[in-house]
């Protein structure tokens, strides 16, 4: 049995999937689970988006790779399902062993986060890393108890609510005297400040929720 668990954080340029290419060309910040592949090689996207999500939706719809492309709105973001026939980089890396958790497009720049389970994987993912364009290791860390469930759990927040919470936390929002305001970090997350916090709070109420039954 292996008892060695790293969390892993993967920096991806160049990227000419549907997703990279919509948020690249409309400048909005994507964040989007983990795609599935079918075995007709179709990818299964789940993703959302924040202010102009409308042209995003345009630019996806327009987009001869995408099928069957349905949108719907919560919390105050715009949820996308759909098909792609085009292959993510995320899938070379999964095939060696990386599980991702989160992707975020934005600017043309992808950030994946996930886990691998041993040196010998993480290897191996490294070597996949490196053969495919754009793709390099940002961080690197064990995986200890206190991180499992940041990693490993799936709390019940959309993607929009947990890049608000992560963003506002990474930029020292919730620190006495805050690091950030939250007009700070709503400009970070390419967002008003009436959304950001709309995200942050039904984010909080969530987690709260879970933590304390």
């Amino acid at each position: 049995m292996i008892d060695e668990c790293l969390v892993v954080e993967f920096s991806v340029t160049g990227d000419d999937c549907p997703l990279a290419d919509a948020s690249r060309e409309t400048g909005v910040t994507v964040d989007a689970r983990p795609p599935q592949l079918r075995r007709d090689d179709n990818a299964l996207l789940r993703f959302s988006a924040g202010d102009a999500a409308d042209d995003l939706a345009a630019v996806l719809d327009a987009d001869e790779r995408i099928r069957y492309l349905h949108t719907s709105r919560t919390d105050g973001a715009t949820n996308f399902r759909c098909l792609s026939k085009h292959p993510c980089v995320v899938h070379e890396l999964t095939d060696a062993g990386f599980m991702a958790e989160t992707l975020q497009y934005r600017a043309g720049t992808e950030r994946h986060t996930g886990a691998v389970v041993g040196h010998d994987v993480l290897q191996g993912v490294l070597a996949a890393a490196a053969e495919t364009v754009g793709v390099s290791l940002e961080r690197v860390s064990p995986l200890g108890s206190e991180d499992d469930d940041a990693v490993a759990q799936r709390w019940d927040v959309t993607p929009a609510q947990e890049a608000a919470l992560r963003t506002a936390l990474e930029m020292g929002y919730f620190e006495v005297p805050r690091g950030a305001t939250a007009s700070d970090v709503a400009d970070e997350l390419g967002i008003s400040k009436s959304a950001f916090l709309e995200r942050l709070h039904r984010g909080q109420a969530t987690l709260f929720a879970q933590v304390f039954g």
